[in-house]
């Protein structure tokens, strides 16, 4: 399968040595096609600027795989229904919790849960101990989405300050060519 994944960062944007920057390296590598747009405003996004960025984006680029992190998911809910694409995989990576509003991101909250993720294999991962949603949230969002999940121990949000530079998983799931589901109980 010809991949053309486009990566969807969260507040801050993801830079190396963030698993993001790093997975796109490696799907280059392996003569993927990537976009990794760096949003505007990343610090103090406004939703709407950032939802006409991702349109245009996925207008030009035509991705066939989406991943998401951190508020990326956020954005990702709120633009899908007004896109008209079917992805083959979209990844959810470290959501935050719909009852927390990050104060640089106000414009996001509240934010919808999406009845169609415009895509035919999802999976979100969550951590057990992520600053910006617990195990429990994560697993009702988990339910209201529909999707399989991979519960992580202790890695934060997933992120680079809390170590996460490269995400195997990650990749080995985007190269998975058979659909799965990644059940919580594997690890």
């Amino acid at each position: 399968m010809n991949k053309r994944v486009l990566i969807i960062h969260g507040l801050g944007g993801s830079d190396y040595p963030h698993w993001q920057s790093q997975l796109a390296m490696d799907l280059i590598k392996q003569n993927d096609v990537v976009s990794f747009p760096a949003f505007p405003n990343r610090d103090n996004p406004d939703l709407n600027e950032w939802k006409e960025t991702l349109k245009k984006e996925i207008e030009h680029f035509k991705p066939n795989m989406v991943v998401c992190h951190s508020l990326g998911n956020v954005l990702w809910f709120h633009t899908c229904d007004e896109l008209d694409i079917k992805l083959d995989k979209l990844m959810l990576v470290a959501p935050v919790s719909m009852n927390r509003s990050i104060e640089e991101a106000k414009t996001f909250y509240p934010y919808p849960i999406a009845k169609d993720l415009k895509a035919k294999e999802v999976i979100m991962a969550a951590s057990t101990n992520d600053p910006y949603m617990t195990v429990e949230e994560a697993i009702r969002l988990q339910s209201k989405l529909n999707v399989g999940m991979k519960i992580m121990e202790d890695a934060g949000h997933i992120n680079a300050a809390s170590g996460f530079g490269k995400l195997d998983c990650a990749l080995d799931w985007l190269n998975r060519e058979e659909e799965c589901e990644i059940n919580s109980e594997e690890e």
